[in-house]
């Protein structure tokens, strides 16, 4: 068979590097918008801990107790434009999918051509946020750089030890670790220190590797198997398709969920990098009452955007002479953990 006949043409192999919304989905589930008219985004940040009420003489004054406490910030975000130009004679070629002798006119092209960058667009922000709540996660901070805006860091507060870098021969691996044991030790900090239960860890593959090595987690996931539990279960949907080979269920040990996560992106300065470096382990507490994790946006600073805040405005118009039409997407994001110490990062070797 030809195979550049018009029936193989019909079907179109979509790419596999869309992005994943898994962190976003499990960590960040909900959306804050700014103020209107403000390019600011404010955010408050649980300082409290977990306190129990205090005991006195039944014929005695009740001990007066401080509220929860928080600390409010702002941050003016850095601005995300997408900027994209549509030359004449884009319309005028066979699009994706298209019979090689063409069926659709050039202003059905152009429509495509549209629609398709958009949702490019969409998923080029989408990376851009998981990136940054992998580093809320990994790090309890966020950096924020680009062209014309001063390189600044977001820092969460969260408390320092939730941060674990091991070194020499504590690195998972090495003889007498107990990869089980760092990990019972680190959801147990995170859960004194804010009071919420760590639920889910997200492992990088090759951690998961070390983890899965150690005795004690073999013979707990060879009970959960007899059980009939499921080991590995389909991803989350993306844009109406799977993302499994992304973000992979392995099991559940007590009342922890555990994932392990492969996805990639390119950075600003062309090279791939992964969502979750090497040998990198997060575990949070995920939903109200854990991590609190939020997306925030700012004011969009557009007139046809009625400078409101919301996620994205997209627009596009035609420069008349020489002919050329224009598409933007602008967005001012950030990613809010509320209750940083809910959550830790470690890099086990």
């Amino acid at each position: 068979m030809d195979p550049f006949t018009t029936a193989l043409l019909t079907r179109v192999v979509n790419s596999l590097d869309e992005p994943s919304n898994f962190l976003l989905d499990t960590f960040f589930p909900e959306v804050q918008e700014g103020v209107e008219g403000q390019e600011e985004i404010y955010f408050d940040i649980d300082t409290s801990k977990p306190r129990i009420t205090p005991f006195v003489h039944p014929m005695l004054p009740g001990k007066v107790v401080d509220s929860r406490g928080f600390e409010t910030k702002s941050f003016k975000p850095a601005y995300a434009k997408d900027k994209r130009i549509f030359k004449p004679d884009r319309p005028l070629k066979r699009a994706i999918g298209e019979k090689l002798t063409g069926s659709m006119s050039p202003a059905q092209r152009l429509e495509r051509l549209i629609t398709q960058d958009q949702m490019d667009q969409l998923e080029m922000l989408t990376r851009r946020e998981n990136v940054m709540a992998s580093e809320a996660l990994r790090l309890g901070q966020v950096t924020v750089s680009g062209d014309g805006f001063e390189t600044k860091v977001v820092d969460f507060q969260r408390d320092a030890s939730l941060t674990i870098a091991l070194a020499g021969g504590a690195r998972w691996g090495e003889v007498g670790v107990s990869p089980y044991d760092d990990l019972e030790a680190w959801a147990q900090s995170a859960s004194d220190l804010s009071g919420a239960a760590v639920r889910t860890i997200v492992m990088e593959s090759k951690a998961w590797d070390l983890y899965q090595q150690d005795p004690k987690v073999e013979k707990i996931l060879d009970r959960d198997a007899h059980r009939g539990v499921r080991t590995i279960v389909e991803g989350p949907q993306v844009n109406g398709r799977r993302a499994a080979e992304k973000f992979t269920y392995r099991g559940t040990l007590g009342h922890i969920d555990f994932w392990v996560g492969n996805d990639t992106y390119v950075d600003d300065q062309g090279v791939t990098r992964k969502l979750l470096p090497d040998y990198q382990v997060i575990g949070a507490a995920p939903g109200r009452g854990g991590l609190d994790g939020v997306r925030a946006y700012g004011s969009i600073l557009d007139e046809k955007a009625g400078f409101r805040s919301t996620r994205y405005f997209s627009k596009s118009w035609l420069e008349e002479d020489p002919a050329i039409r224009w598409l933007l997407l602008q967005s001012a994001p950030l990613i809010v953990p509320y209750r940083p110490a809910a959550s830790f990062g470690a890099t086990v070797r």
